[in-house]
């Protein structure tokens, strides 16, 4: 018997996968979530499928988004993360990549982890939603304009609202999954 799941992962495997185990799931370890916001700021502009292909080629040349290695990355490391075709070759995003692991670490330093700084614009809680479609679903909140903001205002690059809302989906700090998907429940109760 065939699974009710959201509609926007259609037929495509990798999507089905990131969908039925990882979409909307709480991420609480800082390394994770540094992944998330690379892969979201290189998804600027692009379709999420795009990323999620070549999510294990960012894995394995952005030293498995150790944030303190690429918080040291160099002009020359930069170069060859640009030459390479296996990720997205933009210069900003990569460039942003290794600006964010340098902040990402002073959040770390200032707060004890990034995962205690993110998840208070939540207030530490999953907000669950409760769409019936997804024609309903925003793409932007007023908690990730402030989160947009706030991150801006540490130097973060490509953190806009839209993609911040994006990042909040996909490290559960919402369920944004419809209430006729069989992940809504399951989600809701870890």
């Amino acid at each position: 018997m065939k699974k009710q799941r959201c509609i926007w992962p259609g037929d495509d495997p990798v999507y089905v996968k990131y969908h039925d185990t990882e979409w909307g799931v709480p991420v609480h370890h800082d390394r994770k979530l540094f992944e998330f916001f690379v892969l979201e700021g290189a998804q600027a502009g692009l379709s999420w499928i795009t990323i999620l292909k070549k999510r294990q080629n960012y894995r394995k040349l952005f030293d498995d988004f150790d944030y303190r290695k690429v918080a040291e990355y160099d002009q020359n490391k930069i170069d060859a993360l640009l030459s390479d075709s296996r990720i997205i070759r933009n210069r900003l995003k990569i460039e942003s990549a290794v600006n964010n692991a340098k902040i990402f670490l002073s959040i770390r330093e200032k707060y004890g982890s990034f995962d205690r700084y993110i998840w208070q614009f939540v207030n530490g809680r999953q907000i669950i939603n409760k769409w019936k479609n997804e024609t309903q679903i925003p793409s932007s909140t007023k908690k990730s304009v402030v989160m947009s903001r706030e991150l801006k205002k540490l130097g973060f690059k490509f953190t806009g609202p839209k993609i911040c809302y994006a990042f909040m989906q996909a490290v559960g700090m919402v369920n944004d999954h419809t209430v006729d998907c069989f992940r809504y429940k399951e989600i809701n109760r870890l």
